[in-house]
């Protein structure tokens, strides 16, 4: 094989192992993290909608301090709840303030991930096409595909 060939192959395969692979180690993981969000305000609205359907007016929990130490709490009114809405900032909502404000948070959430998903197709891609173009400088068969099922 000639060393044009070979440097061109070495190039690809680098661009694959050094960009298009960590990109898509990124973009997994943040779209990851935003799996973490969606399920917290799926549990949030949970919460809130259990307080609404049971009509509870106060209650007994357990508060983290930090360090996964917890302390007994005792609330005396549910009707206003406190969200934190990132960066660190808690406002404090009824509880139908607190639903509006998580079904905003839940469109732009699957919008994320919406996006996030159709990045990491897109890497898979890249790579695909750069592994066969590497396939076809080593002259390689062709891999066949497998037929499509129909239901």
């Amino acid at each position: 094989m000639d060393n044009i060939r070979q440097e061109k192959i070495k190039r690809y395969e680098e661009f694959v192992d050094k960009r298009l692979k960590p990109d898509l180690l990124h973009a997994t993981a943040q779209r990851d993290k935003v799996f973490e969000q969606q399920k917290i305000f799926a549990d949030l609205r949970r919460n809130i909608e259990s307080l609404e359907k049971n009509s509870v007016t106060s209650l007994r929990t357990l508060v983290n301090l930090g360090s996964e130490v917890y302390q007994q709490a005792e609330v005396p009114d549910t009707q206003h709840i406190f969200v934190d809405i990132g960066l660190g900032f808690h406002v404090e909502f009824t509880w139908s303030e607190a639903l509006n404000f998580i079904e905003k948070r839940e469109e732009k959430i699957a919008r994320q991930i919406e996006e996030y998903t159709q990045l990491i197709a897109s890497i898979k891609a890249q790579i695909k096409l750069v592994c066969e173009g590497i396939r076809e400088l080593l002259q390689l068969p062709a891999e066949k595909s497998l037929p499509e099922r129909t239901f």
